[in-house]
């Protein structure tokens, strides 16, 4: 089954609402985890389910994506699996960049005329999730669907920014609206278990996850030539037209990168005890760049709840409920509470760290970050505060942002010895 399958991954669009992550990258390319990118979520989700053939679509911010994809996932010469990255192209038919998610696939579609398939599997680069596209794909030929497309429950306050489904006892969907009012909720709840139902999840939304047959993804994209959006085109249209498009009810965790709040959330779940993505699962593997790092350095700090990626020293008095990224160095008698310290692309030279003058890659001696997100090669000098929380108002600066309560310093910035961003340290709880 899944042999047949191609899958096209879209490489995201301006990502606005994660602004200032997305200043300098797209989407995708956003570090999550400590070690990984946001692409590596989709990539992994096809390796691990045998889906070995994938092209990733890229336009917007691209040139890390592409640089990472490029140096993570080279494959043995005699094999058939590749991950090819289509860029945005202008042709002589067409001069204009994708449009939409719809038109992006449609654009680069002629380039699936080099494979034999017989499914078309569509994903999204921007989301944190482990599914096994190989039931999706059985689901998929076993109700002989023209369009399947995965499904999570939703209770009514989560609806309002998904596009919900009207599904019956066979999986079927009858009708499809973007983003409904809550008004218009009532008329749009479908079958879900007793457990969803009593926990109020009676709305069916879309992951934006889709696997077409080969055809009918043809046929529909020949005849809305200008539909540029499958949530709010190509699927209601579908519908109505007659093909058969099936719910594949997915129960396990999935949550949208789609804002800086949520990006936040979903890194610190990934440090909790129990976090419901396991990346200690080896039939689940998240793969990523090989970097070749030496084992991190602790010196006399304590860490409770934390990631910590490769390469890192770090001589902080408190790491608490936060992720630690690669080559992050982190200085004396700071603490560090639920945060993302992105980490760094190249070592410090070591005449700058014995020059007492330099503000160091790295937070520096006696600092307190809570609540922050500090984007790569970022140089936090000593005795800085940087405290985000509710009721830290919101703010866009040239160096750092408020958003949501959250802190996020710019990729690249220079924070200056014994500066104070955001709210004072007896806010901290």
């Amino acid at each position: 089954m899944v042999s047949k399958i191609i899958c096209m991954i879209l490489g995201g669009g301006a990502g606005t609402r994660l602004f200032p992550l997305t200043e300098e990258r797209s989407k995708p390319a956003v570090p999550v985890g400590a070690k990984y990118r946001l692409i590596d979520i989709p990539i992994s989700n096809c390796l691990n389910s045998g889906v070995k053939r994938m092209y990733v679509l890229t336009q917007f911010n691209s040139a890390s994506l592409n640089k990472h994809i490029k140096n993570t996932y080279n494959f043995d010469m005699f094999g058939t699996a590749f991950v090819d990255i289509l860029a945005a192209e202008q042709t002589k038919g067409n001069y204009n960049w994708f449009q939409g998610t719809a038109d992006a696939v449609r654009q680069c579609f002629h380039h699936l005329n080099n494979y034999e398939h017989e499914y078309v599997l569509v994903l999204s680069g921007d989301q944190l999730y482990q599914m096994n596209f190989k039931e999706l794909g059985e689901f998929h030929v076993d109700k002989d669907a023209d369009l399947t497309i995965a499904t999570i429950p939703v209770n009514a306050d989560d609806a309002t920014g998904f596009g919900i489904m009207k599904v019956d006892n066979d999986g079927i969907i009858s009708d499809f609206v973007e983003k409904p009012s809550k008004e218009e909720l009532k008329n749009w709840s479908s079958p879900v278990s007793s457990e969803h139902k009593e926990a109020g999840k009676e709305y069916l939304a879309s992951m934006g996850i889709y696997i077409f047959k080969k055809e009918a993804i043809k046929k529909l994209f020949d005849t809305y030539k200008d539909a540029t959006d499958f949530g709010k085109e190509i699927i209601p249209t579908a519908i109505k037209d007659g093909y058969k498009v099936a719910s594949y009810e997915y129960t396990g965790y999935w949550t949208d990168i789609g804002t800086v709040k949520s990006f936040f959330e979903a890194n610190l779940e990934l440090a909790s005890p129990m976090p419901e993505i396991n990346l200690f699962d080896r039939t689940k593997n998240i793969f990523t760049r090989p970097r070749q790092l030496a084992p991190s350095k602790i010196f006399n700090a304590k860490l409770d709840e934390s990631l910590i990626a490769e390469g890192c020293v770090i001589h902080a008095n408190e790491v608490k409920k936060s992720v630690i990224g690669i080559r992050s160095r982190v200085g004396e008698n700071t603490n560090i509470t639920e945060s993302y310290i992105f980490g760094n692309d190249w070592y410090e030279s070591l005449e700058n760290l014995l020059n007492e003058d330099t503000v160091n890659l790295g937070v520096g001696n006696n600092c307190v970050i809570h609540k922050a997100l500090i984007d790569k090669n970022c140089r936090i000098g000593d005795n800085v505060t940087i405290i985000g929380g509710d009721d830290a108002e919101h703010f866009e600066g040239e160096d750092y942002w408020i958003r949501d309560g959250i802190v996020v310093i710019k990729k690249g910035r220079t924070i200056a010895p014994g500066t104070t961003i955001g709210l004072p340290v007896a806010s901290i709880k």
